[in-house]
């Protein structure tokens, strides 16, 4: 596997990228890959840490794994490429950032323009095989992903995390929240979102808050 990522990022992780873990996990990678399709394209793989230098992270949002359909996985937890139908909970995340701060809902799920303004967008697993969820888990990429989130939380200041649903609580529950700012929720799912657990939680407004009072700027959702 080719780690084509972000100057920042890979001086920050040059230790992980030696590490036996990552080698076995870049030739499991890259069999996959040879194999059949996996999502999402090779040459995104990395695209969240491309999109969000690691000096400019302001926000980190955590998913689980990346989309596993046609065009939909680029490399940005949640979002889809712009002719592919908004997923439910996308759509969710969508409703409540409009009853939040009354965000238009957007016509299509590409959330580049969040990544460039500093929204890390984080998924645990960076690959999936084409039409099989989980299918790259437990392979390696969530050690790495604990690592990145280990660099954030020690290396810089003020970050937010936002954490949606179980799975996220887990892998950020060694944040430092003395100095950044963590929120937590129920995951945009429908099911725990129709369960009362999503919305109203007004994560973006709190999140542009405190951005606000650390003098950071807020972020356009």
């Amino acid at each position: 596997m080719e780690v084509n990522i972000e100057a920042g990022w890979k001086a920050i992780l040059a230790e992980e990228f030696k590490k036996p873990y990552f080698k076995s996990l870049t030739e499991f990678v890259n069999t996959e890959y040879a194999l059949g399709v996996c999502y999402p394209p090779y040459n995104q793989i990395f695209s969240a840490f491309n999109f969000t230098p690691f000096n400019e992270v302001k926000v980190v949002i955590i998913g689980q794994d990346p989309y596993h359909g046609p065009n939909q996985a680029h490399g940005l937890c949640f979002s889809v490429g712009k002719e592919v139908k908004i997923p439910p909970s996308l759509k969710n995340i969508f409703t409540e950032l409009n009853s939040d701060i009354g965000v238009p809902i957007p016509e299509n799920g590409y959330l580049e323009s969040w990544a460039r303004q500093g929204v890390l967008m984080l998924n645990a697993t960076l690959t999936v095989r084409a039409h099989n969820a989980g299918s790259h888990q437990k392979k390696g990429w969530e050690k790495f992903t604990d690592a990145v989130i280990t660099k954030l939380s020690a290396e810089r200041e003020g970050v937010v995390f936002l954490l949606w649903g179980g799975p996220a609580k887990k892998k950020g529950a060694k944040i430092d929240t003395s100095k950044h700012l963590v929120l937590t929720s129920g995951h945009p799912s429908p099911l725990a979102a129709n369960r009362g657990y999503w919305f109203g939680n007004k994560h973006f407004s709190k999140t542009n808050e405190y951005l606000k009072s650390i003098g950071k700027t807020a972020i356009d959702w």
